[in-house]
């Protein structure tokens, strides 16, 4: 079942507001990570302890950022989405994606079980962990 109109504006709505959320928090890391750079976190003559600790700070930084960049060009996709006129479609069978899972994620590009299938078969894209 097709998405209704108001379903579709509380959906674009919740997107606007996670993404606007999202920017700020980038905006906010971008400028602390200008304040505290990682000589800061080490101190002025580190030990191999604080130079472990300053480098454990900045991966976790680098991977909250590159969450959250991940995170908004899902939802500008799903605004691109949207402004097609095919947002709640999935990608992969072109079936209805349902609005319960758009509430849960409305980055959504695929239905449950094209999503279930697609894990399952890449496992997830690799990324870089700690």
């Amino acid at each position: 079942m097709a998405l209704t109109q108001t379903q579709a504006k509380e959906l674009r709505h919740r997107i606007d507001r996670r993404r606007d959320a999202l920017l700020a928090e980038l905006r906010e890391d971008a400028a602390r990570t200008r304040e505290h750079p990682y000589a800061e976190h080490a101190g002025p003559a580190p030990d191999s302890g604080d130079e472990s600790v300053a480098s454990l700070f900045a991966d976790l930084e680098q991977a909250d950022v590159t969450r959250d960049l991940e995170e908004f060009r899902a939802l500008e996709a799903a605004r691109k989405r949207i402004e097609g006129g095919d947002y709640g479609v999935c990608v992969d069978c072109g079936s209805d994606i349902g609005f319960e899972r758009l509430k849960a994620f409305p980055a959504a590009a695929r239905c449950l079980q094209c999503q279930e299938r697609r894990e399952k078969t890449y496992g997830g894209e690799p990324k870089p962990s700690l």
